[in-house]
């Protein structure tokens, strides 16, 4: 899928997030989308989804088979975001199996292959809530990684994550984002390393 945006602008109230971007992410591709807290990258990323609507100038989604509408943008795009909270109530297992049944998951992926993926031992049937943070960060990169979708948003993806963790991510990416469209918002572009194309949201403003 491509994301094309033409002299997009998003305003809240009377405050412009970002005004006159035109940009075009294409797949195959990894973006990073840089700026300091506040500066309104989640909103972007958000508007990259169809789930935030544009103040001025225009979003269009494309794949091979010609447009896609608004409405249906969410079957293409898996996201992640430390504002989108996981079912607290269930188990590991419950939510990865929830997750497979809403989402398709790469070839090859089963709701255990993915609970290997996440290298969590003896987690399977712990309730999400006693999870720590970073855990928690973790099920949310790997339900949006190992998800079957040619688009990948990833905002703040180290939030909560150790050394060791921020490494597991980057190797998932390496390992399960090939040949999709991929947009990192980060504050720390170590976060986004392995993205060639960086976009500052604070040349928008």
């Amino acid at each position: 899928m491509t994301i094309r945006l033409k002299n997009a602008g998003k305003r809240f109230r009377l405050d412009w997030i970002f005004k006159g971007l035109s940009f075009s992410f294409e797949k195959g591709h990894r973006y990073a989308v840089l700026g300091p807290n506040g500066s309104g990258k989640s909103t972007l990323l958000k508007v990259l989804s169809g789930h935030v609507s544009l103040s001025k100038g225009s979003v269009s989604f494309e794949n091979p088979a010609g447009k896609v509408e608004p409405d249906g943008v969410y079957r293409h795009i898996s996201y992640a975001a430390p504002y989108i909270e996981l079912i607290e109530e269930f188990t590991l297992e419950e939510a990865l199996t929830f997750h497979a049944g809403l989402k398709p998951l790469l070839p090859g992926f089963t709701p255990a292959k993915l609970y290997e993926v996440l290298a969590l031992p003896r987690s399977r049937a712990k309730e999400i809530r006693f999870f720590s943070s970073g855990m928690k960060q973790r099920v949310k990169l790997a339900l949006a990684i190992c998800s079957d979708t040619p688009v990948l948003l990833l905002d703040e993806p180290a939030t909560n994550l150790d050394t060791q963790g921020i490494e597991w991510y980057k190797q998932l990416v390496a390992d399960f984002a090939a040949n999709r469209l991929v947009v990192i918002a980060s504050n720390d572009p170590h976060d986004a390393e392995f993205c060639p194309t960086h976009l500052n949201i604070l040349d928008y403003k």
